[in-house]
């Protein structure tokens, strides 16, 4: 079949036309895309066209090779153009849908605080830390021996009514103080011992304006070679000045617990009265003995309050029941 040269232009000027009105007309990136490939790739129309110059004369080719250049690069020019457009508007779409409206009212989200018991807690922790003490923690829910037995109660001993607590199936109990701590950290640590330990205790008591069947507690102990009634009283007015920020005077009263000996309540004058804020004493030489120490060699002091009774204090409660109460109205207070 012969091919004439004006047949291959005028094919040339008809793809040139609606190319261009096919690109002009283009919605999208795709689009494009599809009518690229469908003109200028390997088997599109342009590559059509030129696969007749074969059935053309020698001196015939030059001139069809310069039409089908020039419309080339018409097209890959309305190409560009196009796409540059389009991305150009897809841009501007997207940043349409993304724009802050800086004139609508910003939504409050209320910043959260830290509750006065976790307060007191975190203070107690930081001071003590920074005394050279390591936090421990113990089981709630613990066995007569750790609770009592190991903290020189026995089962007939009259200190136990002073403490009831709240008893499990199987002769577990809740715990009544954290002191159970320090006998399992004895047993697994050698001395020197520096721990404070915070967490939940539980008692049997009538509740009112400042008692709780379900309070928190925070205890200490120190054990090893040398240590003195002394060296507690250091420790204590060291603490006490620390967490309420200025010299107090304090005093220790003589008193009984069965695990320390000789053992103290601790009085601070606060607001021209004095309080009672926690009790202490050195550790009693059964209490080391039961956890294979021996007491000619180690002694050692500890000392625990309740968490509700310093934050009541430090931050003017007048019912312990409020602590428990989660009154928002109260609590951001605080």
């Amino acid at each position: 079949m012969t091919v004439q040269l004006s047949d291959i232009e005028t094919q040339l000027e008809i793809l040139a036309s609606e190319s261009k009105s096919a690109i002009a007309t283009a919605n999208t990136l795709e689009q494009l895309e599809q009518l690229r490939v469908g003109y200028l790739g390997k088997k599109g129309q342009l590559s059509q066209i030129l696969g007749m110059m074969g059935k053309l004369s020698p001196d015939q080719r030059p001139k069809v090779g310069a039409i089908a250049n020039t419309v080339k690069e018409a097209l890959q020019a309305d190409l560009e153009d196009k796409r540059a457009g389009l991305q150009t508007a897809q841009i501007q779409a997207k940043l349409a849908s993304e724009t802050l409206d800086v004139t609508m009212p910003g939504i409050f989200r209320p910043q959260g605080r830290v509750h006065p018991l976790n307060a007191v807690i975190d203070r107690t922790l930081d001071i003590f830390v920074g005394l050279g003490y390591t936090v421990a923690n113990g089981p709630e829910m613990e066995t007569d021996y750790y609770n009592f037995e190991a903290l020189n109660t026995p089962p007939d001993h009259p200190a136990r009514d002073m403490q009831d607590t709240f008893y499990l199936p199987g002769g577990d109990l809740l715990r009544t103080q954290t002191s159970s701590v320090q006998i399992r950290y004895m047993e697994q640590h050698k001395p020197p011992i520096r721990i404070v330990s915070p967490g939940r205790v539980y008692r049997r008591d009538t509740v009112d304006a400042t008692h709780a069947a379900v309070f928190h507690q925070i205890e200490l102990l120190a054990i090893g070679e040398g240590l003195t009634f002394t060296d507690l009283k250091g420790t204590i007015k060291e603490f006490l000045r620390q967490m309420f920020g200025q010299d107090l005077p304090i005093r220790f009263r003589t008193s009984y617990f069965p695990f320390t000996e000789p053992s103290a309540e601790v009085d601070l004058q606060w607001n021209g009265k004095w309080l009672e804020v926690l009790g202490c004493g050195t550790v009693d030489p059964n209490v080391l003995k039961g956890v294979g120490l021996d007491p000619e060699k180690y002694t050692g002091f500890a000392a625990g309050f309740g968490v509700e009774r310093f934050a009541m204090v430090l931050y003017e409660i007048d019912d312990i029941r409020r602590v428990y109460s989660s009154d928002l109205r109260f609590l951001r207070q605080f």
